[in-house]
């Protein structure tokens, strides 16, 4: 049973505790986004030596915005066929969790 929310000793606000998540449970499916950057981001770092983490992320994004919509079009697939991955990889998560509670 979940803990009842606890106040703050220093702010006497209430509190409220997350739940630790299964490490068993599915991950969830990446964005077309995350997987070009992914991809890219060995690129960026080798064209622009000495660049900050940051930094990265501002010139994937740009790099990601210039793109056009057939450019996209590959990312977009793994995003799909991930997110199908994950749907399925849930659905089996839960019917096995369901199995658990009811033996």
């Amino acid at each position: 049973m979940p803990k009842a929310a606890a106040k703050s000793k220093t702010t006497g606000k209430v509190e409220k505790r997350r739940a630790k998540k299964d490490p068993n449970a599915p991950k969830r499916g990446l964005s077309a986004y995350m997987f070009f950057a992914n991809e890219q981001r060995e690129n960026v770092r080798e064209e622009n030596p000495g660049v900050t983490f940051g930094q990265v992320g501002k010139i994937l994004g740009e790099r990601w915005k210039a793109l056009s919509d057939k450019q996209r079009a590959p990312y977009e697939a793994k995003a799909a066929a991930d997110k199908k991955r994950y749907e399925d990889e849930k659905q089996a998560y839960n019917a096995e969790a369901d199995e658990e509670e009811s033996s």
